[in-house]
């Protein structure tokens, strides 16, 4: 009798079929063929015919092609039962589906398709290819470099600065301390810079401010402006002529002209010139080192004043508009200039005695901002100048409520106009009676124990570096009217820098301006009231009256003529 495979001898093919072990389906021809009760002798041999159709119908089972993966099971048990015997590992029913998964992996086939792939860009490739140019030196920067070396260097050391500002775990990571390095040496190369040093970073909604003070060799930079101020006086006096050809054209047009506005805008503050006041530096601005630099315009009075008023978040963007309420002159390049030159005024401090006035009598005058180096500064312990907050100084001018600083009375006309509008000066002065009282911020080089704070909170904070080795730390300042503006000292050395979103604290929550109150009615009277219109009655008798008195003059002429002859 034939004997089924991977069965024993003694064993029949009946006790597999007993144990739910054949490989065919009840609907399959050759079920039951050695089962007990098929056919009425059970030592009968079964037809080997339908012993080769059950064994093609499993065969034919096994070599069904998987929808998903593009095997069957028959050449893959071929596979697996070929490395088993090739490598024979140990203990192989426990690996076995190991091994069936690493046959299945060596048969995996990448889709192919005759489109190129287009591989992806890493954000690190991308940050790599804007900073590439950083680090390409030119041809002509080692002799520059030797001339630097002879005079004083205008490139800041940003290293050294960052080193001192990380002892108190402020500034930023050492590559983009780097970057910022590099990109300022890139800055120098190209403008003609005096003095140049790392201000700070303004964070913003979608792109960051990296800010660079710097002072231009003279008579640099006043092209520009003076080619600004002259086309907007060509434009003002092209509107002048208009204005004044439009009015006597509409003179010859109209006899009775219309009533004519008596308001008469508040005279406009005059900016404060290059180098002096809060234009005393200019300031470039990127917003990623590898970038272009971008030279912010002067500020304005006007926009210090409004930016007091409005508290808004920067974009990143400098032609951004800053849509707010009382609406400020410029766009996001003025407001980021005029939030630069208030965070300067107020957080600019250097150790008392380190800056002297360059003339004595400076001293006496307010408005003098010239000031030197002291050679003879001695700097005191690290501990002195956390302790006591009159070892710092402001060495930056404040800003006046006028939004300059140095105030100026708008009301002083040139000497050719004095003459002209002494009277109406005569009426205003009646109509306001006080005349503007002249602003006198503190002097140049204030101690800062004399700053106010802020309700029950210090408008300084100082400490040192660590209190585990004192004899090395470094003296930390913080300014809690403007988060984000740090100053640090250890011995001569010294340097501020500001990291924040450029926003000064507030105790209270910001309030917007409330909108001027409505103007108030027009006066009522017989010039502006409306004439009631007349009944028919009235309007048959003023006919009336009016036919009879032509016939009165009618009858005098008549009576005039007959006289004469």
């Amino acid at each position: 009798m034939d004997q089924s495979p991977g069965l024993e001898p003694s064993q029949e093919p009946k006790d597999a079929y007993e144990h739910g072990h054949g490989p065919y389906q009840p609907h399959e021809p050759g079920y039951g063929l050695d089962q007990p009760g098929y056919s009425p002798y059970e030592d009968q041999i079964p037809d080997p015919q339908a012993q080769m159709l059950a064994i093609k119908n499993a065969k034919a089972y096994l070599l069904k092609t998987s929808t998903r993966s593009g095997l069957n099971l028959y050449d893959h048990f071929a596979n697996v039962l070929t490395k088993i015997l090739d490598e024979q590992p140990a203990n192989t029913v426990d690996i076995i589906e190991d091994i069936s998964k690493d046959v299945k992996w060596a048969q995996f086939r990448k889709k192919m398709d005759t489109l190129r792939d287009e591989h992806l860009i890493l954000p690190t490739f991308e940050a790599a290819e804007k900073c590439k140019a950083l680090f390409v030196k030119e041809v002509g920067e080692e002799h520059e470099e030797l001339d630097e070396e002879i005079g004083q260097p205008s490139l800041p050391n940003v290293m050294e600065t960052a080193f001192y500002f990380e002892q108190a775990g402020i500034g930023l990571d050492k590559d983009e301390s780097y970057y910022i390095f590099l990109s300022l040496k890139n800055l120098i190369n190209i403008q003609p810079i005096q003095t140049c040093r790392f201000w700070g970073k303004i964070l913003g909604l979608e792109m960051n401010y990296i800010i660079a003070e710097v002072q231009l060799h003279e008579g640099e930079g006043g092209e520009e402006e003076e080619t600004g101020e002259e086309e907007e006086e060509t434009v003002a006096e092209g509107e002048k002529e208009m204005g004044e050809a439009e009015e006597e054209g509409e003179e010859k047009e109209k006899e009775a002209e219309p009533p004519k506005s008596t308001y008469k805008p508040p005279p406009e503050i005059p900016k404060e010139e290059n180098g002096t006041g809060t234009n005393k530096y200019i300031y470039f601005v990127c917003n990623e080192p590898g970038k272009p630099w971008v030279k912010l315009p002067p500020v304005t009075p006007a926009q210090i004043v409004c930016a007091r008023k409005i508290k808004k978040f920067f974009t990143g963007r400098l032609d951004a508009p800053v849509v707010s309420f009382p609406p400020f002159p410029g766009n996001e390049a003025n407001y980021l200039r005029a939030q630069i030159a208030r965070i300067s005024a107020g957080t600019h401090v250097s150790p008392t005695g380190f800056y002297q006035f360059a003339n004595e009598d400076e001293e006496e005058e307010e408005e003098g901002d010239a000031y030197e180096e002291n050679p003879e500064f001695e700097p005191p312990p690290v501990i002195e100048m956390v302790e006591s907050l009159a070892t710092w100084a402001h060495h930056v001018k404040g800003i006046l409520k006028q939004g300059r600083c140095v105030w100026i009375n708008p009301s002083q006309k040139s000497e050719e106009n004095e003459e002209e509008e002494e009277v109406e000066e005569e009426e205003e002065k009646e109509e306001e009676g006080e005349e503007q009282q002249e602003e006198r911020g503190l002097p140049l080089l204030t101690l800062i124990s004399e700053d106010e704070g802020m309700k029950n909170i210090p408008a300084w904070t100082a400490q040192a570096s660590t209190n585990l080795i004192p004899q090395y730390s470094v003296a930390i300042l913080q300014s809690n009217r403007w988060p984000g503006a740090y100053a640090f000292a250890c011995g001569r050395k010294f340097d501020n820098i500001y990291f924040g979103w450029g926003h000064k604290y507030s105790p209270e929550s910001h309030t917007p301006a409330l909108p001027p109150p409505a103007q108030a009615e027009y006066p009522s009277g017989p010039g502006t009231t409306e004439t009631v219109d007349p009944t028919v009655e009235e309007e048959i008798a003023f006919r009336v009256a009016q036919e009879e008195a032509l016939a009165g003059e009618e009858e005098e002429e008549e009576e005039e003529e007959v006289e004469d002859d």
